[in-house]
Order: C-alpha cells, then structure tokens, then sequence
C-alpha cells in the first residue's frame, strides 16, 4: 500500500526558504488542466504567504526520495445558492445551515471550497496516486476546519466534461448551478461557465 505525506505550502516555504520552493514548483505538470498547473507554479505560494488559501503538498517515496505527486487548496467562501437551481430535497437539507436571502431567493452559506485539485504528470507521478484518494485527501482537510470553526458545505468548481462530473457524482457530489467565467479565465476554459458541485460533509 502506497504511504503518502501531506505537508502544507507555508510549512516548507518556513523549512526550506522561497527559492527552494518555487524551483520544486517549476516541475509539477498537469496537460489536462492548464489552470492547476499555472496555480500551483505562479500563485500558490504568493496566496499561502497572505494565508488566503491554504495548499497542501502531497509526497510519496519513490527510489528512496520524496517526490511531489500532486496537491489541492481550500478556501473559505460565502456560497449563494439560488432556490430556483435545486431540488426541494436539497433545499430541505441546505437551508438548515445558512441563511435565507428573499431579495435573491437564495440561500447564503459558509462554505469551503476546494479550489484546486490536481495530480503531478511529471515523470509519470500522477499514475502512484487516484483522483478519489487526492479529492479524499481535500474533503478530510475541509473536516478537520469543519470540526474547529463549523461549517458543513463543500464544493467545487469544474469543467462541464462528462468525465468530471461522473468523477465528482462518484464521490459524492452534486451539481446546483452554474457561474460564468471571468474575463480573466477566458484563456483557460473554452466554455463560457463552470458547473458548481457541492457535498455535504
């Protein structure tokens, strides 16, 4: 069975110094999603020094070194939900956890969301690790915050591709709405939204 370590980004970049870092960084690929692979190299490292969102590093042992095999960041946001885009079931179960807005309709709730999730293509390091364990890995984190500061939603954001959203129905989520994409992430997705899944933990 293969042994992994989770070590938090601001962690190493105290033990180890910036530099260090960002060369360790510079390698990590992901071809299928260009956006987590920018992240982690250009941006993780300037949002964990402002301790805006947290990301952890994933290792395994390989030929006798640690190698970085991929990684997921959590945020804190506040979640809208409108009424009009879920099942009365969902609403039942949601409303219980924020609070109601009548002007949108919609429910406000804290939420945690997994921001980033992504394996490590390089050198073939994303084949010693699945995407359930690494989204299992994310949403046991989101416990650990839930059981300290409270909370019960997480969700997430991905692509409107069968294969994501068979992937994330499979672990337990579900879809609520869609958010149409930034000026800004136009260069990275080549649809015109995202479909918002969340689970409740």
């Amino acid at each position: 069975m293969t042994e992994y370590s989770q070590i938090k980004l601001i962690d190493l970049l105290e033990k180890k110094g910036e530099p260090f870092v960002k060369e360790m960084l510079s390698s990590f690929s992901c071809p299928l999603n260009q956006d987590i692979e920018d992240y982690l190299r250009r941006k993780a490292v300037i949002m964990a020094q402002k301790n805006i969102s947290p990301t952890y590093l994933i290792f395994t042992t390989q030929l006798g070194k640690p190698v970085l095999i991929g990684y997921y960041t959590i945020a804190l946001k506040t979640l809208t939900i409108r009424c009009g885009k879920i099942t009365r079931r969902q609403r039942d179960k949601i409303k219980r956890f924020g609070s109601y807005d009548e002007n949108q309709n919609a429910y406000q709730i804290p939420a945690y969301l997994i921001a980033q999730l992504g394996k490590n293509f390089s050198n073939g390091y994303n084949k010693l690790i699945t995407g359930d364990e690494l989204l299992k890995m994310a949403c046991d984190r989101v416990k650990e915050s839930q059981n300290l500061v409270g909370g019960k939603v997480v969700y997430l954001e991905c692509e409107d591709k069968p294969r994501l959203i068979t992937f994330y129905r499979r672990n337990g989520f579900t879809e609520f709405d869609k958010r149409e994409i930034e000026e800004k992430e136009k260069r990275i997705f080549k649809s015109d939204y995202l479909i918002q899944m969340l689970k409740l933990l």
